[in-house]
């Protein structure tokens, strides 16, 4: 069974966190009805493990605190509109540090990389975020090897996807490579979302 921890905080994207969630739930839910055990436990984090407002309002309740999630196999990042404001919160860059010490595979949704960014995790590697904001990391964290208007980039242990619901695809993806192909495909139609497996870049090895 893989564990996947997804990092909420004040004023995440809605679609960042909800996208890969549902992803891992449903292919869960599918290989269990296949009559294998099951493949992904999701769970929530916020920095303390209290309460979270998303952008636009919506409370979310995490599952536990960061410091307390352990061992990992997936750590997701989602992005936000105004990501510089979040990533000046130490509370928040704390908690992306602890996951990404304990996962096997970091991974971003839109302007999560910013996040992944300012922990060193880009460096020497190619990478996406949303469109819009691709030159702005760039300069940011000294890079040139991002790519915009590509869904998702699977570069090794880090993988990056683009705008808001490219985190779905990119989910799709990490099924692929954590299961197989066949689950991936059969939850992008259970989703009833047009995913192409190959819409992405890969740019480094696989899981051990």
């Amino acid at each position: 069974m893989k564990r996947i921890a997804i990092l909420l905080f004040d004023d995440v994207d809605l679609l960042d966190v909800g996208g890969p969630y549902e992803v891992f739930l449903t292919a869960d839910r599918l290989a269990q009805r296949d009559g294998e055990d099951q493949q992904f436990e999701v769970v929530t984090v916020s920095a303390d493990g209290n309460p979270v407002t998303s952008y636009g309002g919506m409370g979310l309740a995490p599952s536990m605190a960061a410091a307390d999630i352990g061992e990992i196999d997936v750590a997701v990042v989602p992005g936000a509109i105004a990501i510089l404001d979040v990533s000046d919160r130490v509370d928040v860059q704390r908690a992306v540090k602890t996951l990404a010490d304990q996962a096997r595979l970091v991974s971003s949704v839109c302007t999560g990389a910013f996040l992944l960014g300012d922990q060193g995790l880009l460096a020497d590697r190619q990478w996406t975020t949303h469109f819009e904001d691709v030159a702005d990391l760039g300069q940011r964290i000294g890079s040139t090897l991002g790519m915009a208007n590509i869904r998702w980039v699977d570069a090794g242990n880090v993988v990056t996807a683009g705008g808001l619901s490219s985190g779905l695809a990119m989910a799709l993806r990490l099924v692929e490579r954590l299961h197989s192909r066949r689950l991936a495909v059969s939850t992008a139609r259970q989703l009833e979302y047009l995913w192409d497996p190959d819409d992405g870049l890969v740019a480094g090895t696989g899981l051990d």
